[in-house]
């Protein structure tokens, strides 16, 4: 591809120079027009002495605008086109500036026509310079300098024109400088003429805006202050692209102002200046001031410096890397760089700069609409902001002991990393082409109609591509024409423009621990572990040694890693613990070292290696578990059908589950089998849940799934074992009956097995036996699933049964008929409402649920003693449950508004009303909570509110296990672990605080529904 280099190209098919004696058709020119050939005579263009004239109008952006312009041009001008043509026809560089800019911009068009004379200030062949440039403007508006102070360097002038005269004359004398700068940018387009580059642009644009707001401050001080002395001193900083000289045709210019002293005065010779530039050339915004546009738009240098030392953000520190004395009180302005700017240096060495800087990216990234990421050269997937994002954060990390990186534009900053060896040669030369080239597209799309625009044009605007093709002087290669060359092109570079934090961060990091490219890099390990931290490694020094192991590891496996460890690296970086993230990554690669598989896969698959790096810096659960089940990687790819994570159904995992375990010929072995294949199971579910794929009723039932798997193939290997050892049929038939959570298919990663064993003797066995054998057969399923593992424990727990601790472990079906029918109290009959068959022998199973279902169903409803009782036990719960020093608040099992709240609320409305509608007679939650809202027993909004309560409960609990990899009920207050906490639940980790707060606003409004039940 070629762009703004050379001469300019010719039209596919149009003849060189040489033999071009015929004068071409409007057709073949490019003119679209039907008034073209019309317009062409009307100018005497359409003769033999006219064919280079007409060749170069063919290569203007828009050479039918170019046309109409021209005829418009004729009318206004009057006598002087006669001198216009004889120009256009002898001088290619006034042709090629003239017909360039009005084919490239409506706005300038009409600003030519509009002011005829203009015309004359396309001919010379140089720009105006700086001095110039400020005469020009300061001319406009007849300002004269203050006495004494150009002497002291300052910018101070009193404008001898005001008003809304003022601002017209400005409009003009600032359009003409526009106008002369844009014809000379796109005159390369249409004649060979000299190529100017984007940092020229860019700085030309810089001076212009200087050179216009002072001119604007001149008309402020002549407003506020008319004839009397000045009283205050008044610098006016610039910022962002303004500062940094690489600003757009069409930008906010960002200021601040520093005066001495702070007054009223100041604030309002301030304002003017904003008024008048606004009004004249471009918004004058000064919102990056301190406290924003809360604060006061004028302070005192010590007052500036006080709120820098003490309140600024690590984004306004980022900001100031741009800062640059613009005009007004020069003096004031230099001390105050002098005094801020230092402090941008320090700033990388704040404790939440970090957290920080992500939180800005995500912002910048969140203010585009979905629909228009692919089109925003800005702030889009691939965008200037990446670069210029990318390349402040390197300057802030390494420019506090490397002075030579204190520059401002992007592209000196680039080339000053590369010099200091932060950054690669190669990967700098490519990014700053690509930067320089998005920037040529925004500033070719603003010129059009002098309009703040960052948007490409539809896909399907054809018209409008081909036109933005040829304003950005792009030439046709191979089959693709010159649009098509822009399409591929604009995919090319946002995509190379997307890898910049892979080639910027942590290309060198590799190159630097492995040392190659001596003559290129050298980026040191103290400077690369500088780097690190910025990037949020807590413990840099370990980080770079987990990157040299892995990047020196031999043969193939150390070439791979080399190619792949920055995008890897940069997936790590995004996750709260990216120190967790990498040694895992590190542990994971030992463990699959002699696979060849794995690290083809993350080369190969860019889903399997974000989903991977994810999970690894966000879950110490699931890493613990994919080191001894790393097979389960394969499903983090996607399907035909989206992601195989979740293409697997709960209860084909489970037959898969029993029939692998019952294949084995003793329990121990069978135990093994059934833990191995609930650990798969137990890192997909994980995965796809800190992955963001599954909901919590989706986890929740897959988890108590395959606890009932295991349940279930354990219970069954345990009864073969002993008929074969026997010799005979087992004597009694035996049920699992699931309670709590297991019953209600609602269990977290932290959650116990709540179980009771039913047994039926067979006819010809004796009951005494019968139990004796069953009770046997549940204490093995008990301590085999229970004895010690690496594994997650697979605690079966029996506390609910009858009696309690002290009853039998196993019961008849009539001895728990009979232990019901006499004995059972109000929190027994509460804990039946729970109970589900899970394992074992169905048919029994569901002969229990339906002798208990008069039991926790009774007609008529419980009691009123009975509820009353159940009222008790929940205030003492409440009072004496909660662990020593736990917050009642965030306490996600027992606090206010969790899920004991919830559920408890749940199962009293089941007692009292259960025996009226059948769709209470349920196990789980959530759908109880819909059966109560249909009944009517809650309105529709105090059912949602302890719906969601369950749910957040649910999902934060969960986070707790899979980032601290143990069941763990309370959440953190702020900090690093509430952070992980937060991203584990779905929430961005910048968001950790937001996360809290809706945490304590969901459940705090849920137990105001809570307290109303019980209340009641």
């Amino acid at each position: 591809m070629t762009t703004r280099s050379g001469p300019p190209p010719a039209r596919s098919g149009l003849p060189g120079r040489a033999g071009r004696s015929t004068v071409p058709s409007a057709g073949r020119l490019g003119l679209l027009d039907d008034s073209a050939p019309r317009n062409l005579a009307d100018l005497g263009w359409n003769t033999p002495e006219s064919v280079d004239v007409l060749w170069a109008l063919s290569r203007s952006p828009d050479a039918d605008l170019a046309l109409r312009t021209l005829v418009r041009l004729r009318g206004a001008v009057g006598d002087e086109w006669s001198e216009i043509d004889a120009l256009v026809r002898a001088q290619r560089s006034f042709r090629g500036r003239l017909f360039a800019v009005i084919g490239s911009s409506d706005a300038l068009a009409d600003h030519l026509v509009a002011e005829p004379s203009s015309w004359r200030l396309l001919v010379p062949d140089e720009l105006p310079d700086r001095a110039e440039v400020d005469r020009l403007m300061l001319a406009s508006v007849d300002a004269q300098p203050v006495p004494g102070e150009i002497e002291k360097g300052n910018r101070v002038y009193r404008a001898r024109l005001t008003g809304p005269k003022a601002v017209v004359a400005l409009r003009l004398a600032y359009r003409n400088l526009i106008l002369q700068l844009a014809a000379h940018d796109v005159a390369s387009t249409v004649e060979d003429e000299p190529v100017m580059w984007l940092p020229e642009v860019g700085a030309y644009l810089s001076d212009l805006a200087d050179a216009a707001l002072t001119a604007a401050l001149a008309v402020a001080f002549a407003e506020v202050c008319g004839d009397k002395p000045i009283s205050v001193r008044l610098a006016v900083v610039a910022m962002g692209k303004c500062g940094a000289r690489e600003l757009n045709y069409v930008s906010d210019v960002d200021v601040i102002f520093v005066s001495d002293p702070a007054d009223g005065t100041a604030a309002r010779i301030a304002g003017e200046m904003m008024r008048i530039g606004s009004l004249a050339y471009f918004e004058v915004d000064a919102a990056l001031r301190p406290e924003g546009k809360s604060g006061a738009l004028t302070r005192t240098l010590e007052s500036h410096v006080a709120y820098y030392e003490r309140w600024a953000k690590t984004w306004e520190f980022q900001a100031l890397l741009k800062a640059r004395a613009m005009t007004g009180d020069m003096q004031l302005a230099d001390d105050y760089i002098a005094a801020v700017k230092p402090m941008v240096w320090k700033a990388a060495e704040r404790p939440d700069f970090v957290p920080e800087v992500q939180k800005m990216r995500r912002r910048v990234e969140s203010l585009v609409p979905e629909a228009e990421r692919e089109r925003n050269l800005k702030l889009g997937r691939g965008s200037l902001r990446d670069v210029e994002f990318a390349v402040q954060l390197l300057q802030m990390v390494h420019g506090r002991v490397d002075e030579n990186l204190r520059v401002m534009p992007t592209v000196d900053a680039l080339a000053a990393l590369t010099a200091g060896g932060y950054v690669g040669r190669d990967d700098a030369a490519n990014l700053s082409a690509s930067y320089q080239f998005l920037r040529l597209l925004e500033h070719r799309l603003q010129l059009q109609r002098m309009s703040r625009t960052h948007l490409l044009p539809q896909p399907d605007d054809h018209e409008a591509l081909r036109w933005l093709a040829r304003a950005a002087h792009i030439r046709r290669e191979g089959e693709l024409d010159a649009t098509g060359v822009l399409r591929e092109q604009i995919r090319h570079q946002s995509l190379r423009v997307r890898r910049l934090h892979q080639k910027l961060f942590y290309r060198p990091l590799l190159e630097a621990v492995t040392r190659f490219k001596t003559d290129e890099l050298t980026l040191t390990d103290t400077s690369a572990e500088r780097r690190l931290a910025a990037l949020g490694y807590a413990k840099p020094e370990r980080a770079l040694s987990h990157i040299r192991a892995l990047s020196n590891a031999p043969g193939r496996r150390g070439q791979i890693q080399l190619l792949i460890l920055p995008q890897l690296l940069e997936h790590i970086g995004d996750t709260p613990d990216p120190d967790a993230g990498l040694l895992n990554y590190r542990r994971l690669c030992e463990v699959m070292e002699d696979t060849d598989w794995f690290l083809r896969l993350l080369r190969d698959d860019g889903v399997v290696a974000a989903r991977l790096m994810k999970v690894l810096g966000t879950s110490e659960y699931i890493a613990n578990m994919l080191m001894r089940s790393p097979e389960v990687i394969h499903q983090y790819s996607d399907g035909p059908d989206g992601p195989k994570l979740c293409n697997v159904r709960p209860e084909d995992v489970a037959k898969g589950l029993i029939a692998s375990t019952v294949r084995q010929q003793d329990m121990k072995r069978a135990v093994a089998v059934a833990r191995s294949h609930r650990r798969a199971e137990l890192v997909r579910i994980a995965s796809a849940d800190v992955l963001g794929l599954l909901d919590v009723p989706a986890v929740c039932n897959a988890l108590s799934s395959v606890w009932a798997a295991v349940l279930n193939a354990a219970l069954t290997v345990a009864i073969d074992i002993s008929e074969r050892e026997r010799g005979s049929r087992a004597p009694a038939r035996i049920a699992v009956i699931g309670m709590g959570r297991l019953g209600g298919g609602e269990l977290g990663y932290g959650s116990d097995a709540d179980v009771m064993f039913v047994c039926q003797p067979d006819r010809d066995a004796e009951e005494s036996e019968a139990l004796k054998w069953a009770q046997t057969i549940a204490e093995n399923v008990r301590s085999m699933l229970g004895s010690p593992s690496a594994d997650p424990p697979l605690e079966v727990d029996t506390g609910l049964r009858p009696e309690g601790r002290n009853g039998p472990i196993v019961r008849t079906l009539a001895s728990y008929a009979a232990y019901y029918a006499q004995w059972a109290q109000p929190w027994e009959v509460q804990a039946l409402l729970r109970a589900h068959q899970v394992a074992g022998d169905e048919a029994l199973g569901i002969d229990f649920l339906h002798m208990i279902d008069h039991v926790r169903y009774p007609a008529g409803g419980v009691s009123n003693d009975a509820v009353k009782e159940i009222r008790r036990i929940k205030a003492r719960v409440d009072a004496e449950r909660l662990p020593r020093g736990a917050d009642p608040a965030t306490h996600t099992k027992l606090g206010r508004g969790g899920l004991a709240d919830i559920e408890w609320t749940v199962q009293l409305l089941q007692l009292k009303y259960a025996h009226r509608y059948r769709s209470l007679h349920n196990t789980s939650t959530l759908d109880s909570l819909d059966a109560i809202g249909a009944a009517e027993l809650l309105s529709e909004n105090d059912v949602a509110l302890l719906k969601d309560a369950w749910t957040t409960a649910t999902k934060a609990r969960n986070a707790l296990v899979l980032v601290r990899g143990k069941p763990i009920d309370q959440l953190p207050g702020p900090g690093a672990q509430l952070r992980q906490i937060a991203f584990a639940a779905g929430w961005p980790e910048d968001q950790a605080n937001e996360f809290l707060e809706n945490y304590l606003r969901v459940t705090r409004r849920a137990k105001a529904v809570v307290l109303k039940v019980f209340g009641a």
